[in-house]
């Protein structure tokens, strides 16, 4: 594990232990092809492209993605807008008392885990890069600034993606959220089973790599809007749903009760 003590020079990335993002193999070209129909339809079903939601510097929406973590957006909106207020700088909380950012974030989820984590971070961002300021992250390729802020304590692929692609740096850098994740485990995208964390990679890896961020950003909100509207955790809407015929999940929901007793 890397210590304080191990830092690499300011703008270089803090860890290289972590993967890099692979490019899609010959072998994965029916997946693509699978992954690009699904984009298409359910690009028709919820409309594209899709206007982004915010505009925060890339530091302001890391912040605000460590806070969304097991959070209903409504309350992490709630605990972001209420420490900005309490706090006018970054600075401010990082050196505040404990207590008094775990107090400004009480109406998300675990506020007594998100306060150290998130003091944590802007203190190593400190250290690393000698000020509260992601910018220089649009110098690095996004397999760099990935691997940057993924070294970052409490970090990982969603927070890294969302740090990239939601902030005003709009870079091409998929996150994957559990609707996300759910509605390409069912179609086929990924095997069952698949990890949160692996499914980024692949998923990412089935992308074209000329994407640019509103693409990636499409994709992405199309399939948690159709994890959140029609393919729910329990009893999906199959019946209306546009990429049914492309759906592992349902393929094996229809052929199952054949042969039923």
């Amino acid at each position: 594990m890397q210590t304080l003590s191990d830092a690499p020079p300011p703008g270089q990335p803090p860890n290289p232990r972590r993967r890099t993002h692979e490019r899609p193999t010959p072998d994965l070209e029916p997946l693509r092809a699978r992954a690009l129909e699904v984009h298409g339809r359910l690009c028709t079903e919820y409309g594209c492209p899709v206007p982004f939601f915010a505009e925060r510097d890339p530091l302001s929406e890391l912040i605000s993605s460590l806070l969304s973590h097991r959070t209903k957006n409504r309350d992490s909106y709630r605990a972001y807008q209420h420490l900005r207020q309490r706090f006018p700088t970054w600075e401010a909380v990082r050196d505040a008392p404990e207590d008094a950012v775990r107090e400004a974030i009480s109406a998300a989820t675990w506020p007594e885990q998100k306060a150290p984590r998130i003091q944590a971070v802007l203190r190593k961002i400190d250290e690393l890069h000698g000020a509260l300021n992601l910018s220089f992250l649009a110098t690095m390729t996004v397999p760099e600034a990935r691997v940057w802020l993924e070294a970052l304590p409490g970090v990982g692929p969603k927070t890294s993606a969302a740090t990239l692609l939601f902030s005003n740096l709009r870079r091409p850098a998929l996150p994957v959220d559990s609707h996300h994740h759910r509605v390409a485990s069912r179609i086929g995208l990924i095997a069952p089973g698949t990890g949160l964390e692996p499914a980024h990679r692949l998923l990412e890896a089935l992308l074209p790599p000329q994407w640019d961020a509103q693409r990636v950003y499409d994709h992405h909100e199309v399939l948690m809007m159709h994890g959140q509207r029609c393919c729910f955790f329990e009893r999906p809407a199959c019946q209306r749903c546009t990429v049914r015929d492309l759906c592992d999940a349902f393929q094996t929901r229809q052929v199952a009760p054949v042969g039923a007793a």
